[in-house]
């Protein structure tokens, strides 16, 4: 699955439309404590979490990730969205639940 098929196909909100949509997810995870995320994530993942501060981006950026999710509607700060932008990070958004958006890569 790509970045864009979550946009097109699912309606997430992409936060960052400035950045490629066009990345490949190759796997997806969900942890909100940043030390794990970094201890094991690899290139490719897509990252789900409920954090929304600039860090977030610096792990993504790190590991490569293919992007950001943000459930249950959150948004980012300003600073998070242009650090998304300067580290070409997909940042997107959607009213889903972790365990909902989990499922999508499962069908």
């Amino acid at each position: 699955m790509k970045v864009s098929d979550l946009i097109r196909h699912h309606h997430f909100e992409y936060l960052t439309p400035e950045v490629s949509a066009e990345t490949a997810i190759t796997y997806i995870r969900s942890c909100d404590l940043l030390s794990w995320v970094m201890a094991r994530g690899q290139g490719g993942d897509g990252w789900i979490t409920v954090q929304t501060h600039s860090n977030i981006v610096a792990v993504a950026s790190l590991l490569e990730f293919s992007c950001i999710i943000l459930p249950e509607s959150l948004k980012p700060d300003e600073e998070t969205l242009l650090k998304a932008a300067a580290n070409n990070i997909p940042l997107l958004s959607t009213p889903l639940d972790a365990f909902e958006i989990m499922q999508l890569f499962c069908q």
